[in-house]
């Protein structure tokens, strides 16, 4: 019996092996004498046989390749997550059927469903879409009426949901405002409410007019809904949430329309008291700059304003504060190139020493807007010189008395340049030993001449690329 089990094995492995051979050769004989001659033709032509066919499914081994063991896997896992996503879903549509009061749940249940919304949109991108598709929204504003009797955590939980469902999502910022949620929000806000109660609402809604003004489809209709003067107060009053505010305010600024609104609810003045906090005065700055670009109201009402100049003029030197020199030099600038009062208070508050000093150690942006203040100031007060001279000489003319007056008034002018190039080489001077000084460098690193080369930067558009 051993024997014939062993010979029974070897006769598989020949068998096996001449087999292997014949599919890897080409059909070569066994006989080792036809081995010498190639049998291109027959290899080429030969018929698949029953034996090669065996070779085959030797070759075909299912033991090695696995692969219907993966294909199994496969398809249990889209099972599995087939099964997940329907599950998913029903779960979805039993909270928000929850949120509906003439639903099969009641009222008391919608607190509770927008919790459960809060929860499922805080981190999940799908989620927040699906729930919107399933109509989580319009409930939860819902929610937000004055009038219901409901406790603080209430009514804080449904504008949580809806920030989060609003999180990197445009669609549902959109849904969310076109619902009505601007005027509910604000109908929440009483200001004869404790603390306890005033202080947790408004920094809810607070987040919420972040988030939903930060679409530009939202800004303008945030901006003239009232929300405004109510941003304005929580940034003066409310630590928790200022920066918040600041920043929404920021973004409805980025529209020319809300400039009036911004204006008359006081936001100039509100600004530069925020400036020299160090938390929100590089974001007071940037909506300081968006407001003067676009309004003509607002560069006055900031003319008009206490110490302006000189809180912007203060902050070109900060050095340790690079973002807010190139803010307060951007604002600067556009003042000084609309009006020749702003410059005339920027020269009598002393600017063109902080000027000077950023062209030599700002930023390079910031080294171009002072560059630019200073080349406004000379170019406009020459041609304000010029137009001076016209205008006195050219009456006179006509009485008769013309050139004698023409001439004694150009004598003036040119000894008025003469003493204020004077003044001017002596405040260079000064102001180069005490820049040198301040950057703890020796003062023949930079001479005035260089100085002279950096102002001297000439331009002839009249528009602000910077």
């Amino acid at each position: 019996m051993t024997r014939l089990t062993l010979t029974l094995t070897l006769t598989a492995a020949i068998l096996r092996r001449k087999l292997l051979q014949a599919l890897t050769c080409g059909g070569c004989s066994l006989s080792p004498s036809r081995q010498k001659k190639p049998q291109v033709a027959i290899a080429t032509f030969k018929p698949v046989s029953k034996s090669d066919r065996l070779g085959q499914l030797i070759l075909d081994d299912p033991s090695e390749s696995g692969s219907d063991g993966d294909d199994m896997e496969v398809q249990l896992s889209h099972s599995h997550t087939g099964k997940k996503s329907e599950q998913e879903l029903e779960e979805f549509h039993r909270v928000v059927s929850m949120l509906h009061p003439d639903g099969n749940a009641n009222a008391d249940c919608r607190p509770e469903a927008a919790l459960e919304i809060r929860r499922m949109a805080k981190e999940d991108a799908d989620a927040r879409e699906t729930l919107a598709m399933l109509g989580a929204i319009p409930p939860l504003i819902g929610m937000l009426d004055a009038h219901l009797d409901l406790d603080l955590d209430s009514q804080i939980t449904p504008l949580y949901a809806l920030l989060n469902l609003a999180i990197g999502n445009d669609m549902n910022k959109a849904a969310i405002v076109e619902a009505g949620a601007v005027h509910k929000m604000l109908g929440l806000i009483r200001p004869e409410s404790p603390p306890e109660v005033y202080n947790p609402l408004s920094e809810a809604i607070v987040a919420n007019f972040l988030s939903l003004s930060a679409l530009d489809a939202n800004k303008q209709i945030i901006g003239s809904s009232g929300a405004v003067p109510f941003l304005i107060k929580s940034l003066r009053q409310n630590k928790n949430c200022r920066l918040d505010a600041l920043r929404a305010l920021f973004n409805l600024s980025i529209v020319a329309a809300n400039s009036q609104h911004l204006i008359e609810a006081g936001i100039i003045d509100t600004l530069l008291t925020a400036i020299g906090d160090m938390e929100v005065t590089d974001h007071a700055l940037a909506t300081l700059s968006n407001l003067v670009a676009s309004s003509a109201e607002a560069r006055q009402h900031l003319s008009r304003a206490n110490d302006s100049i000189p809180i912007l003029i203060d902050v070109l030197g900060w050095t340790d504060a690079p973002s807010c020199q190139e803010k307060s030099a951007y604002i600067l600038m556009v003042m000084a190139h609309k009006s020749h009062a702003d410059r005339a208070a920027m020269c009598e508050a002393g600017i063109s020493g902080a000027l000077l000093e950023l062209t030599l150690i700002g930023t390079p942006l910031a080294q171009k807007r002072a560059s630019r203040i200073l080349e406004m100031m000379r170019s406009k007060k020459g041609k304000e010189i010029s137009e001076s001279s016209f205008a006195v000489s050219a009456p006179m003319a006509m009485e008769g008395k013309g050139k004698a007056k023409v001439e004694e008034v150009a004598g003036e002018m040119s000894d008025e340049k003469i003493a204020v190039k004077q003044l001017v080489q002596q405040s260079l001077h000064c102001n180069m030993r005490r820049i040198a000084r301040r950057a703890n460098l020796p003062e023949e690193i930079m001479p005035v001449e260089h100085l002279n080369k950096v102002l001297a930067v000439s331009s002839t558009s009249k528009s602000l690329p910077f």
